[in-house]
C-alpha cells in the first residue's frame, strides 16, 4: 500500500462511501418483507442482515472480476475516471432513496463507470459483449424469473397449506421468513460487496499498484464487507417501506416465497459471475408474491414509479458520471470541484431527507391506505378471474362481508335503533 498516491487514496474512500450507501440503499431487498409481516422488529432486522452482508463478502470474488476487468478496457483507463464513475453512483443512489424508490445501486455503479470511461476515452473502451451479456440480459431476466418464482411458490404455499389453520401455520412461515432473509442477506453481500472490491481494484491497477486481472487484496474484501455492513445497520428506512408496503401486502407465506425466490436467484447469478440487480430481483419477487395469493393486489403506480427509475439508472448515472469525468480531466481544481459537487449534493439531499423523516419508529406503517388504496388493476383482475373462489368458512365469511356491503341503510324513522321494532 505504500505506492498509493493521494487521489488514489481519494478514490478509495469514495468507493467505500459508494460501498456504505450500498448497503443503506439495498437494506430493503432482504428485510423489508420481513418486518411489514412482524417476523422481526426493524432494529432487529437490519442488525441482521449488516452481520450477514458481512459474511457474505467473503464467499467469493466472481463477481469482482467481472468489475475489474470485464467492463471496460483497462489500457489508458485513468484513477480520475473511477472517481467520476463513483461520484455518478452515489448521486443517483442518494436521489433514489430520498423519493423512495428501490432502484439498483448495482446500475448506478455501472452506468457511472460506463459514462466516465466514454468521456474519458470513447465508446471503443467499453467491452460492448460483457455489458450485455452480464449486465444487461440480467436486468431484464432477473426481475422476470424471480417474479414468476415467487408466484408459483405463492400459489403452491397456500395450496399446501389451505386446510391447517391460519394462525398456527404463519408462526412457522414467519420462522421460515427470518431463515430465508439471512439467504437474501448473505447473497446480497456475496454479489453487492463484490461490486465495491471490483471498482477499487480496477482503480489499483489504474494506479499502477496491482497487476490487470489481480484478484482483490484481502485488505479490500474486509474494507468493502465492513462498509456494507455499516450501511446496512444504518438501514434505508424509505425503500424498506416502499418494498414492504408500497408494492402490495404481504402475508407470512408470500414473505417467504419472495425471498426464496429471490436468494435463489442472486446466488446462482454470483456463482457463474452475473452482476445482477438484487434490488430488481428481490422486487420482482414481491410483486410476484403479491399477484400470487388470491385477492392481492399489486399497487402498479408504485411499480410503474419503480420500472421508470430502473430505466433510468444506467443513462442518468452515466451522465453524472460523464460530466464529472469532464470535470476531473480540467486537471486538480476540477477534480476538488467535482469532490465539492458530491460533497455539497449529498448534503443537500440529507436535508431534505429531514423533511418527511422515515426510521425504525414508522417504517411499517401503512404508506398506502383509505380512501388512497389503490384499486386492482388490469393484471391482478385478470389473474383473479381465473383464480378458483376459497371454499368452506372463507367463502361464507367472504359472502356474509359482501351481503352487508350491498344492503342499503334503513332510512326514515327505523334508521333510528331505539325506535326500530322486530
Amino acid at each position: 500500500m505504500e505506492h498509493i498516491t493521494l487521489l488514489l487514496g481519494i478514490v478509495i474512500v469514495t468507493a467505500l462511501v459508494f460501498d456504505f450507501t450500498n448497503g443503506f440503499h439495498d437494506t430493503a431487498n432482504a428485510m423489508a418483507t420481513t418486518i411489514s409481516t412482524g417476523a422481526l422488529k426493524p432494529k432487529t432486522a437490519v442488525a441482521m442482515s449488516a452481520v450477514l452482508n458481512l459474511v457474505g463478502a467473503f464467499l467469493s470474488v466472481e463477481v469482482a472480476k467481472t468489475i475489474s476487468g470485464g467492463i471496460v478496457n483497462e489500457d489508458g483507463l485513468k484513477t480520475e475516471v473511477i472517481f467520476a464513475a463513483l461520484v455518478g453512483a452515489i448521486l443517483w443512489n442518494l436521489m433514489t432513496w430520498l423519493v423512495g424508490l428501490p432502484s439498483s445501486s448495482s446500475h448506478a455503479l455501472f452506468g457511472g463507470l460506463i459514462g466516465a470511461a466514454v468521456m474519458s476515452m470513447g465508446w471503443s473502451s467499453i467491452d460492448g459483449g460483457t455489458v450485455v451479456t452480464k449486465i444487461l440480459i440480467p436486468a431484464l431476466a432477473a426481475p422476470l424469473v424471480a417474479g414468476l418464482a415467487a408466484m408459483a411458490a405463492t400459489r403452491l404455499t397456500y395450496r399446501i397449506g389451505r386446510n391447517t389453520d391460519t394462525k398456527a401455520t404463519a408462526k412457522g412461515y414467519r420462522a421460515g421468513q427470518i431463515a430465508s432473509a439471512g439467504l437474501v442477506s448473505l447473497a446480497h453481500g456475496t454479489n453487492d460487496a463484490q461490486k465495491t472490491m471490483g471498482i477499487i481494484t480496477l482503480a489499483l491497477v489504474t494506479g499502477g499498484v496491482l497487476n490487470p486481472g489481480a484478484n482483490p487484496p484481502m485488505w479490500v474484501v474486509v474494507s468493502a464487507g465492513v462498509a456494507i455492513a455499516l450501511g446496512t445497520y444504518l438501514g434505508g428506512w424509505r425503500i424498506i417501506r416502499t418494498m414492504g408496503k408500497g408494492l402490495t401486502d404481504l402475508q407470512p407465506q408470500q414473505g417467504f416465497a419472495a425471498q426464496t425466490s429471490a436468494a435463489t436467484v442472486i446466488l446462482a447469478s454470483s456463482n457463474i459471475g452475473f452482476s445482477l440487480s438484487t434490488t430488481q430481483s428481490c422486487s420482482g419477487a414481491v410483486m410476484g408474491a403479491g399477484l400470487g395469493r388470491k385477492g392481492g393486489v399489486v399497487r402498479w403506480s408504485t411499480a410503474t414509479r419503480m420500472f421508470v427509475a430502473w430505466g433510468l439508472t444506467l443513462p442518468a448515472a452515466g451522465l453524472v458520471g460523464a460530466g464529472a469525468e469532464f470535470l476531473t480531466k480540467q486537471g486538480p481544481w476540477g477534480i476538488a470541484a467535482t469532490a465539492a459537487l458530491l460533497v455539497g449534493g449529498s448534503a443537500v439531499i440529507w436535508v431534505l431527507s429531514r423533511r418527511n423523516a422515515v426510521d425504525h419508529t414508522n417504517v411499517a406503517d401503512d404508506e398506502i391506505g383509505g380512501s388512497d388504496a389503490e384499486p386492482a388493476g388490469v393484471v391482478t383482475t385478470a389473474i383473479a378471474a381465473v383464480t378458483p373462489p376459497p371454499t368452506g368458512a372463507a367463502a361464507t365469511a367472504a359472502d356474509d362481508d359482501h351481503v352487508k356491503a350491498t344492503i342499503p341503510a334503513p332510512t326514515g324513522p327505523v334508521a333510528d335503533p331505539a325506535r326500530a321494532t322486530v
